[in-house]
């Protein structure tokens, strides 16, 4: 795994939010995404190609849907770099929590 790419991938806070949201929940999919982050679908789905290219996220899809999740092959560096950036992050985590219209709650589970 390159490390500047991983780097690059972290400078950009949708695509660090993403996954810390896939940190935190284990695997979600573009739509709860969407909507925990305020975000169109075409948006979302281009930031994950990118996090996909660069190795930090893998998916699988059931039926209709496609679930994220941090690729389970990720080097303990990277995981620990996110780890780490998840204590910094937490506000900003709470707010897109409290912000979603479902109140964080995956989406596909429920309405989608």
């Amino acid at each position: 795994m390159d490390s500047l790419m991983v780097c690059k991938a972290l400078a950009d806070d949708t695509r660090l939010c993403v996954l810390l949201l896939l940190l935190e929940r284990g695997e979600l999919c573009v739509c709860d995404l969407m909507d925990v982050l305020m975000l169109s679908q075409p948006k979302v789905s281009r930031h994950l190609a990118m996090l996909r290219s660069v190795g930090l996220v893998s998916n699988e899809r059931r039926g209709q849907w496609i679930y994220y999740q941090l690729d389970p092959r990720l080097p303990v560096w990277v995981t620990a770099l996110l780890q780490a950036a998840a204590q910094g992050y937490r506000a900003r985590m709470q707010e897109l929590t409290i912000n979603s219209d479902n109140g964080g709650q995956p989406c596909c589970q429920t309405a989608c």
